[in-house]
This record gives structure tokens, sequence and C-alpha cells, in this order.
């Protein structure tokens, strides 16, 4: 007779259950995306992201100082410029908010911190959409990544180790790179949001850059359907085609599947986005007591590395890695 199975052995104590763990989580797997804002003296709170601010730079290199000592290794830049214009020119201005940003950070912490930056239109366009728009209201695709050409070299010629195009054009990584090679900037890595889908979840992130489509338009044309996965690794590919180092799959939660595919398909890193509203739902529900938000957070978050994810982007990631490394 063979001797009964008991599993539970192994889950007996918390030393046991941290030896046999398959999924770890450390600070080093979090980056963090960060705001910053021109025209302002002081943070200016995000209501609808509780404890995120539209920084300053002050505030900024505090912040990200406040993260190195937390054990965190990356942080990703948005920028929230005064004026906008029907192209987003604002994007790659030398004296654009985010350049700014970049410089200060890059001489102050150098190699210490992985400085990556979204590298998008929707900012800085008058209308809210990603890309230069025709006079149908679509997005032209051609004249858009001509111009996130030139944004990826500002940022690179800024300071930024990592560009990461999150506007979902045909042929993105391709155009980047070739400017990115040709400027000199080939040790600059693309982090492609591969896999962006046109998702509910991202209402708190465009309160916080101020973003507003233009009314009746909507991203559905381009980001992708949530009702399709394939196509999530089709497009993958076609960017590590192109030249991205890194893939992105946006947002994480309800996309576990599609981080999993990309994981097991790809030979390069691949990265999941947990975005504004997924950290919004666990802090509203924590504010009123239902959950315990630390431990939801850390639940939600290993399973996004248990998926596949090499590193995840998180608004919680200076919360998480206080909490991780105490």
């Amino acid at each position: 007779m063979f001797p009964t199975e008991r599993p539970r052995r192994l889950r007996r104590t918390p030393a046991l259950r941290r030896l046999v763990a398959e999924t770890t989580l450390t600070p080093h797997d979090l980056v963090a995306p960060l705001f910053v804002a021109e025209g302002i003296f002081e943070p200016r709170a995000i209501s609808s992201l509780p404890g995120h601010f539209q920084h300053t730079i002050t505030s900024l290199r505090e912040e990200v100082r406040a993260l190195v000592r937390a054990g965190v290794r990356g942080v990703l830049l948005f920028g929230v410029p005064t004026t906008k214009d029907e192209v987003g020119s604002g994007a790659w201005d030398p004296d654009g908010v985010v350049q700014v940003a970049l410089r200060e950070l890059r001489d102050e912490f150098g190699d210490d911190i992985v400085l990556m930056a979204d590298l998008c239109l929707d900012e800085y366009t008058s209308h809210g959409h990603c890309g230069v728009l025709l006079p149908d209201g679509t997005v032209d695709n051609d004249a858009t990544i001509a111009l996130y050409a030139r944004v990826a070299v500002a940022q690179a010629q800024a300071g930024a180790a990592v560009v990461a195009p999150s506007g979902m054009m045909d042929g993105q990584v391709a155009a980047i790179r070739v400017a990115l090679d040709d400027a000199g900037f080939t040790d600059t890595i693309i982090l492609a949001y591969a896999a962006k889908y046109a998702s509910g979840l991202y209402g708190p992130f465009r309160d916080a850059v101020g973003v507003e489509i233009v009314e009746g338009g909507d991203r559905k044309g381009y980001q992708q359907d949530y009702r399709n996965r394939r196509e999530a690794l089709r497009e993958a590919r076609a960017d590590v085609a192109q030249g991205a180092d890194i893939v992105m799959v946006k947002p994480a939660m309800s996309y576990l599947d599609v981080v999993s595919d990309l994981h097991h398909a790809l030979d390069v890193p691949v990265c999941a986005y947990h975005v504004s509203g997924e950290y919004a739902m666990v802090k509203a529900a924590g504010a009123n007591g239902w959950i315990d938000e630390t431990a939801v957070a850390i639940e939600q978050l290993t399973a996004v590395r248990r998926a596949g994810a090499d590193f995840v982007l998180t608004y919680f990631a200076r919360e998480i890695a206080t909490e991780l490394d105490a």
C-alpha cells in the first residue's frame, strides 16, 4: 500500500512555503509609472489615483530617491504639458517636460535606475489621439510614426535608456529603431506596447495626464479588441521582428492568458502594465474596508509574474516594494 499523499507538508510553515514557492515577487520586479507636469510649483494630487501626483521636477527627484531606497530599479515617465497642439510637438521638444525631467534624473541617478519614457503623442495633442489626424478624424499611421521617430531621438538624447512606444501604430518599432540607430543611439532599448487593449481601465490615467479624446472619438481603431487573443501574438511577433527588445501587455489582470502566450512564444522579455483602473479598484475596495489592499496588491502582482511577466509596471511599486522589503 502506498503512503497517503500529503502535499500540505510543504505548506506547513512560512519558511517552507518560501523555500518551495514557484514564483517570486521582489522590489526589483517592479517599475513605477510617474507623472511630471509643467507650470506647477508643488505636486498636485491625482484624486482617482490615491497616493499619486503630478510632480514638479523637484518632487519627481524626491520620489525617485524614495523608489531607489525601496529597491525599485525602473521608472516610466509621462509628461503633462501646459500647451498642446494638433500634432503634439511638445513630445519631441528638447525643452519639453519629459526631456527636462530625463536630463535631471540622468544627472542625479546615472545607472542606479532604468529611465524609461512613454513614447506617444496623446498627452501633447489638442484632440487627445495618439497621432496625427486625417480630415475624417482617423489617425494617419505613416505621418504619426515619422513623429514617433523624432520623439524617440529626443528622449534618447535627454537620457532615456528605454523608449516605450504606446500608440499601437503599424510599423512604429521599425521607424523608431532606424531613427535611433541613425542618430547613434544603438544601445537605446525599445519596450513596445505590443498588446495594448482598448480597455475601460484607463480612466484614472487620463485624469492624471489631462487627456480628453475629441467628442465621439475613441482608440478602438488602433488599440486591440479585448475579445481577441491570437491577435496579440501576431502584434508582438511583428514588433520583435522590427527590433523591439521587450514587449508589453496592457492591462495586466484581465489579460493573463495573453501574458502567458507571449512568455511561451517569444524569446524577449515580457512585461505587463497593472494599469490605473486596476490600482484604483483595489484602493477603493481597501478604503471601504472590503479587502486587505496590501494583500490583494501583492497577490495580483504575483499573479502577473506567475503568468510569465519578467517585470510589472504598477502604481503600487513604491508601496509594495517597501512592504516586500520589510
